[in-house]
């Protein structure tokens, strides 16, 4: 099979590369090709994953290509991973939100938004050449904001797109591991969007045991989410939300941290990357160990300004090791073997959430096999996240259409309409403010 990773100069590439090092079954990926638009960037991630194939029978070919055409002809799979602007991009979303006392983080709020509208033209073209030279492929869409950009293709390739996150994976993990539970034994019950999503339950041959863990403060105090929010506010919610959440239910600490620190996360992913991108480019030095030794620093440090505004200490160990590769593989896995299985996805309503209309993607526990995921019937919301849901998709929705036609009207209004933006004249500087400094952004008048 040929399975091609758009942004292929990406850093989390070699966690794919390796998971796929692991797989000898029939069926599996013989051929990857790495595709981006930075030559250099492919060249660094390509000697990372020779390194990590060194002695390894039968690796999987590794080819790499700055064309898209080229990349796409053919492919079984696609991974989309790109990131239009770059980390500097990143940096200037979070830099200009935080000038406007707003939150600039990737997906959520201002930043969120600005990303997605330089992202989803560049998405959605690649759907339609998708569309036209590898029909038959399946899209896995890492790309963020995940179920904006996932619902953009969807319009080109159906349900042959899916989204995937590692955020609810490792939520429903760490859940099951503090009350004793394997968890490939438990039932996530997750329903949401992609980084707005909650753990109404988790069951465990057949009970629900999510009420002793919300009854237990000692319990609550031993994990990340517990520590993050608090137990009496997760008790209060009747449910563990998704760690993004943290920006809606305490934004004003979050922004004031973010605010002190000093710099943002996108500002030190940057020259962090570079530093690295920078020593790999030299042959003399072992660029397998210095990934390694990068990766360790940046999972480290994941959402620390939360962390510390909520004093949630560090993160646990078992929680530096990422995961979404393995979701990725997973679903890979089940739909060209027909193995079945079940995972948190983003994907097409279809009637799931009765709040949402039957195209809107959402994030829930679908069920995978040859035919692609299908979402698992949900219980309702209760009302205070069924509003922040229906906030948030019309948010997506305005998102959607300035990319579409161009209108600088409707980016001020999706700025306008989140819940993390306090004004309309706020939407306006923020729209000036992005469209001065992102080339990304030039189509908006």
């Amino acid at each position: 099979m040929k399975l091609t990773i758009l942004g292929g100069g990406g850093f989390r590439v070699p966690l794919v590369y390796g998971a796929l090092l692991g797989d000898h079954a029939d069926g599996r990926v013989t051929r990857v090709v790495l595709h981006d638009v930075d030559a250099g960037r492919l060249r660094a991630i390509a000697r990372v994953l020779a390194e990590r194939a060194a002695g390894v029978p039968d690796a999987p070919e590794v080819t790499a290509t700055t064309d898209l055409d080229e990349a796409l002809r053919g492919a079984d799979f696609v991974f989309s991973a790109i990131r239009v602007g770059g980390l500097e991009g990143r940096a200037d979303d979070e830099r200009i939100a935080l000038a406007e006392g707003v939150l600039g983080q990737e997906t959520v709020g201002a930043g969120g938004i600005a990303f997605g509208l330089r992202t989803v033209p560049v998405a959605v073209d690649i759907a339609r050449r998708l569309a036209r030279l590898a029909p038959d492929a399946w899209v896995i869409n890492f790309t963020n904001p995940a179920g904006l950009v996932t619902e953009a293709m969807s319009r080109h390739l159906g349900d042959r797109v899916i989204g995937i996150c590692d955020s609810p994976v490792g939520l429903g993990r760490r859940v099951a591991r503090v009350l004793g539970a394997r968890p490939a034994e438990a039932w996530v019950d997750y329903v949401g969007l992609n980084h707005l999503g909650w753990v109404r339950g988790l069951r465990i041959a057949g009970r629900d045991e999510l009420p002793r863990l919300l009854a237990d403060p000692v319990l609550l105090g031993s994990f990340e989410e517990g520590r993050l929010f608090g137990a009496d506010w997760l008790r209060s919610l009747g449910a563990i939300p998704n760690e993004y959440l943290h920006y809606y239910y305490f934004n004003r600490e979050a922004v004031h941290a973010y605010q002190e620190a000093g710099r943002t996360r996108g500002a030190f992913l940057r020259d962090q990357q570079a530093g690295f991108y920078a020593g790999v480019a030299d042959p003399a030095v072992p660029a397998l160990e210095l990934w390694d030794r990068t990766r360790a620093e940046r999972e480290a440090t994941y959402m620390a300004e939360n962390r510390e505004a909520a004093g949630a200490g560090e993160r646990e160990a078992e929680d530096l090791s990422g995961g979404y590769e393995n979701v990725a593989l997973a679903l890979m896995r089940a739909i060209a073997r027909d193995e079945r299985a079940t995972l948190i996805l983003n994907v097409r309503n279809r009637g799931t959430l009765a709040a949402l209309d039957g195209d809107a993607v959402i994030e829930v526990p679908c069920l995978v096999d040859a035919h692609g995921a299908h979402p698992v019937a949900v219980d309702p919301l209760p009302g205070h996240a069924t509003g922040l849901v229906c906030a948030v998709k019309a948010v997506e929705r305005e998102v959607l259409d300035a990319a579409r036609s161009g209108s600088r009207t409707a980016a001020v209004k999706a700025f306008a309409l989140h819940p993390l933006v306090d004004s309309v004249n706020v939407a306006r500087r923020l729209v000036d403010g992005y469209t001065a400094v992102h080339p990304g952004l030039a189509y908006l008048r």
